[in-house]
């Protein structure tokens, strides 16, 4: 009895001490919350989707008419010049030359032929000062119209109009998949600390039971009834579940320091996990895991970014080191006066057409080898995304099929660790009436009791690993069928 009363006193003395402590209560969803809104992968995910998005942004601006203004605001130029007088001879003077300029463009790429229009007006001054001689000069251009483009040349502005959206898209979806993998890794880091949990539990049960044992043992040993070996092991049973205690513990406090790493959590609250209650179990199509997985994933859009980016390569191989022309053409008004009045004053025509062209004659089969090096390139990665893509929707069909056996599964374990507690209680009580002789059979069904609580947490690790990793691969959710998406100013 005082034995009881002594195991009574140290419960009650536990609770104190935890009503004392505070104790943070988390659910599975709570972690996925936390992680989701601060972890150090999720920011840094969100970091990397923002440059991707101001870098497209920027891409988008520079298809856009550009406004620019420019000026020289002086250049003086002061050195000593010679002269001729009147009487035929030469005198050296000093000379002071002052040029301002201001000039406005507008500026506009053409993405499919890869030209650029431009329209400026601009006004310039000079000053010249020659000895005790001082003239002053306007030139206007209040409008030039002019256009460049390119010949025979690789247009970068076609295929960046055709890439850069890909990318962007592709990295959007690398945001929302990274924001499951951090879904995943979550549910890694709290399954790890539950089964922590658990086993610290099993490790407290057990000493508590196997003092109790021993205690009964030492008793009945003294009165006779069993045997000195009998006794002899379960007192090597009392010290491993006491070792056993100390290694629960000191895992357990590793454990939860990695999950309050991961969720930046920096109180020394305690946290206490709360097992999920609840599976959600449906069939999922194949088929449609792998549609979906098409669509929606940044892998499969890689596959055809790739395939224009190697369709790209061979285009500029082809057009660089061939026949390379620019033409150009300009048109506009200009006059010079003396005033600024004067030089916008009836202003006179200019017209300027060039034509610049270069022809390769001899470079000893250079650009033909370029172009046989990007065409096997491309080859290269047709095949391997051939290949990739055969992975991808092998990868798809094992984790789908993996989901299905999931219900099953944990089915088993939840059913195996209600028998092998149901045993471990009856063999438990049996022995401590001395119904059961043999202790041997007591730690076996012990064995089995921890053993089958231990893989019913583990399956249903697995079960959820298996959830979010479907979620990841195909970025759509099975359970209320609807594509994984997110708002972007929750991002920018």
């Amino acid at each position: 009895m005082m034995k009881y009363f002594l195991i009574f006193l140290i419960s009650i003395q536990s609770l104190i001490l935890d009503a004392q402590t505070e104790v943070n209560r988390l659910s599975l969803d709570d972690v996925l919350y936390i992680a989701k809104q601060q972890s150090p992968d999720a920011l840094i995910a969100k970091h990397r989707f923002r440059r991707s998005y101001w870098q497209y942004r920027s891409f988008k601006a520079s298809n856009l008419p550009a406004l620019s203004l420019s000026g020289t605001l002086p250049n003086i130029n002061h050195s000593i010049t010679d002269i001729t007088l009147p009487d035929g001879t030469e005198d050296y003077v000093s000379q002071n030359f002052t040029k301002y300029s201001l000039d406005m463009s507008v500026r506009q790429r053409i993405g499919l032929t890869g030209g650029q229009i431009f329209l400026t007006s601009g006004l310039r001054r000079n000053d010249n000062v020659i000895g005790d001689n001082r003239s002053t000069a306007y030139n206007s251009t209040p409008v030039n119209i002019g256009y460049s483009q390119p010949i025979f040349q690789y247009n970068s502005f076609k295929w960046d109009r055709k890439i850069e959206p890909m990318i962007y898209d592709e990295a959007s979806k690398i945001y929302v998949e990274n924001i499951e993998q951090v879904a995943l890794t979550a549910t890694n880091h709290f399954f790890n600390l539950l089964a922590a949990q658990i086993q610290k539990e099993i490790a407290k049960k057990n000493l508590y039971s196997y003092d109790t044992l021993y205690n009964i043992a030492k008793g009945r040993y003294q009165l006779g009834k069993i045997a000195e070996n009998e006794l002899l092991q379960l007192e090597l049973n009392l010290l491993r579940a006491q070792g056993a205690q100390e290694n629960a513990q000191l895992d357990y406090e590793n454990v939860l320091f990695i999950l309050k790493s991961f969720l930046r959590i920096k109180s020394d609250a305690l946290i206490e996990l709360i097992p999920p209650a609840e599976t959600f179990h449906f069939d999922i199509d194949i088929d449609k895991a792998i549609k979906e997985a098409k669509e929606n994933t940044s892998t499969a859009l890689a596959f055809e970014r790739r395939l224009i980016e190697a369709d790209a390569d061979v285009n500029k191989a082809k057009m660089d080191g061939r026949i390379d022309a620019t033409l150009n053409a300009v048109y506009g008004l200009t006059q010079t006066a003396e005033s600024i009045r004067g030089s916008y004053t009836n202003p006179l025509e200019q017209q300027q057409l060039s034509l610049g062209i270069t022809v390769p004659i001899l470079d000893w089969g250079k650009a033909r080898g370029q172009i046989k090096m990007a065409e096997s390139s491309a080859e290269l990665t047709r095949t391997s995304i051939e290949q990739e893509r055969i992975d991808f929707e092998q990868n798809i069909y094992l984790k789908v099929m993996q989901f299905a056996m999931q219900k099953n599964q944990l089915m088993i374990a939840a059913k195996s660790d209600t028998v092998a507690q149901k045993r471990y209680e009856v063999t438990q009580q049996r022995y401590l009436i001395g119904k059961v002789n043999d202790v041997l059979e007591l730690n076996n069904a012990q064995i089995d009791n921890d053993n089958a609580r231990k893989a019913y947490y583990q399956s249903l690790q697995t079960y959820w690993t298996n959830y979010y990793t479907i979620r990841k691969l195909t970025l759509y959710d099975f359970k209320d069928n609807k594509k994984i998406e997110f708002n972007i100013s929750e991002v920018e």
